[in-house]
Order: structure tokens, then C-alpha cells, then sequence
């Protein structure tokens, strides 16, 4: 079974590698200094054209409803008026609009240092004494929670299948691996938090697969940790939002796993991109490792159910995952360009 065509899986490969390895001769410097900084409706702010010239973008200008940026391997689409942002055409979902104002469009501080930088330069913002050798495989679900269920399964059943591809495959490239469950049990979200917890240099991934939209919707999803004083996904701002998790000590290897997991399973599927977004889940807030949480498509959708229950795109998208870490693990470790 074939899922995306050779030319549009070698775009996308330098669109990811354009992120995740950007020729950017930006500053070494940290978001400190330097920037044209706006207060508006009580919260802080920088120009993009500020972001332009810290990350030395050679264009601005207006296309449309989008305000872009380029350079010769990244170019950086917002939304003007909206949340949306597309980095090499992956979609990123803004915790903040970007706001046209007195004649500059202005990005969200929480944003810039948030995702846009730690995106551009994972090095910078991700340095570790020991680079991490395990990765903790969390199946959705399980027991008496099926998650979705369509005609062919039970969500729970495929999140599992994909985990234990997934295992193979990460010990084939000399990983430890541990698994929060490897049969169908019932195991609660605090449980997967505490059990995670115990090791150390580790990553953590949870597989799931996605429902709703009335049958219509489809699609790749990627979660992380909503940074403090960002929303959870679908609702307004909470007091206790401003809370710090034990996951936001990660918010910038939060982004950066998810950048490399969510591209590479556009990548190898060619399934549509809904984005990476942010959430407070119970095990992306409790979870003390870089953590997302990855929707591998719809089982309520007709086509996307057919896929899931096939074992060539449990797979791919196992093999996905597997590049992604990959290539996540170098980007860290990568020496940043001066």
C-alpha cells in the first residue's frame, strides 16, 4: 500500500529538514535583548519584523491573508489576524493571534519562546548533559476503556499494535524501550504518569488514534503541553493555567519532539495536517520527560478507519515515529551554526 507519492515525500523531507537543521545564521543569543517589544491588551508581544532580523529571514513581506518570512531552507507563514502558522506548510497552532497593529504584526513572547525558537534552534534551547536512551511508549487506552471504536476495532487495540512495531523497531536501533502497558488492561492516567517517572533520559511518546467531526474530519494531530498561561486546546483561559506542571520544565523539547514525530508522520503517510497544538492531558502534565501525544488519524472517518486497521499504515506510522526520534536525538545534539 502506497501513501504518498516519491516527489511529494522527498518535499516534505527538506521542508522537515529545513526545520529541524535550519541554515539560520541567527543570533547565539538568547529572547532577551534586542527586541521591539509592544504590551497590547495585557500581553506582551514582539514585531515580526524583529523576529526577521534576530533570525536573519532575507524577506518579509504580505501574501494574502499571511504575513511571510524565507530564507533559502525555512520560510515561516502567519496568519494575519489568526493563530495559525505554517512552518515549511507544517501547520502550528499559536497560543496567541498575530495581531496587525500601527502598522507591524506582532507575535505573541509567549510564542516566540514558546515554539518559534525552540523549533529554529533545538540546540539552544535543548541541551543535556546525557542524551536520552529510552523511550517510554504509552498505548492509549486499554481494558475497560476502548477509546474510539469503529466497525473493524476498538481505538485501544491499534494504539497497542502500533506501540509494539514501534518497540521493534526502537530497539533495532539499540533504544531501551518500555511500554506504560503491552496488553489489553486497564491502566489509568496516573498510573502511566508514575510509572514513566520512574526512569531517566527518556522521551515519551502516547499513541492514539482520533474521533469526532461528524465522519468528517481526518487527519495527523500532535500535542504537547500547553506552556503556563496558555489555554487548554478547545476552551478559554483558566486561572489555573498559570500553573506550572511538572511537563512545562520540557516546554522547549516539548515542541521540538513534536515537530519531528508530526512532520515525519505527514511525511510517510501523506495524511492531511491538522497541527501541532497545545493541551493539558493528564500524562503530558504529569509526565517529566519531552512528552507529546500523537492522533494518528480518525477511526469516525471512512477512509482513515480502513487505514488504521491496516497493518502496512500501523507501519508506517511506527516507522515514522522511529525517524522521528532519530532525528530529533541529532537535532539536540547538533553544534548550532555561528
Amino acid at each position: 500500500m502506497s501513501f504518498v507519492s516519491r516527489s511529494f515525500r522527498k518535499s516534505l523531507l527538506l521542508l522537515l529538514d529545513g526545520l529541524l537543521f535550519p541554515t539560520l545564521t541567527a543570533s547565539a543569543a538568547g529572547l532577551d535583548d534586542g527586541w521591539e517589544k509592544v504590551r497590547h491588551d495585557g500581553h506582551n508581544y514582539v514585531t515580526v519584523g524583529s523576529i526577521r532580523k534576530f533570525y536573519n529571514f532575507h524577506s518579509m513581506k504580505v501574501n494574502g491573508s499571511f504575513l511571510e518570512l524565507e530564507n533559502k531552507t525555512v520560510k515561516i507563514k502567519f496568519t494575519i489576524g489568526g493563530q495559525e502558522v505554517f512552518m515549511n506548510h507544517v501547520k502550528f497552532v499559536f497560543s496567541f493571534k498575530v495581531i496587525p497593529h500601527q502598522g507591524r504584526y506582532l507575535v505573541s513572547r509567549i510564542d516566540l519562546s514558546k515554539l518559534v525558537d525552540p523549533v529554529l534552534r533545538p540546540f539552544y534551547n535543548i541541551q543535556t548533559s546525557t542524551p536520552f536512551d529510552t523511550v517510554i511508549i504509552d498505548p492509549g487506552h486499554g481494558g475497560n476503556d476502548p477509546g474510539a471504536v469503529n466497525r473493524y476495532g476498538k481505538e485501544a487495540t491499534y494504539n497497542l499494535a502500533v506501540a509494539r512495531i514501534l518497540k521493534q523497531q526502537l530497539e533495532a536501533r539499540r533504544f531501551k524501550v518500555i511500554m506504560t502497558r503491552n496488553s489489553d488492561h486497564t491502566l489509568s492516567l496516573a498510573e502511566r504518569v508514575i510509572y514513566a517517572n520512574r526512569f531517566q533520559n527518556a522521551i515519551f511518546i502516547s499513541i492514539h488514534f482520533n474521533s469526532g467531526g461528524r465522519g468528517r474530519a481526518q487527519g495527523i494531530e500532535t500535542f504537547t503541553l500547553s506552556p503556563a498561561g496558555v489555554a487548554h486546546y478547545g476552551r478559554g483561559l483558566h486561572q489555573n493555567d498559570f500553573q506550572l506542571r511538572n511537563g512545562n520544565t520540557q516546554d522547549s523539547a516539548n515542541i521540538a519532539l513534536a515537530t519531528a514525530v508530526h512532520s515525519t508522520c505527514l511525511l510517510k503517510t501523506g495524511r492531511p495536517d491538522r497541527g501541532i497544538r497545545r493541551a493539558r492531558f493528564s500524562v503530558l502534565t504529569g509526565v517529566r520527560h519531552p512528552a507529546i501525544l500523537l492522533e494518528g488519524g480518525f477511526m469516525s472517518h471512512s477512509y482513515e478507519a480502513r487505514l488504521i486497521a491496516n497493518v502496512t499504515y500501523q507501519r508506517t506510522i511506527a516507522s515514522a515515529i522511529t525517524d522521528a526520534v532519530m532525528k530529533y536525538r541529532l537535532a539536540t545534539m547538533r553544534r548550532p551554526q555561528r
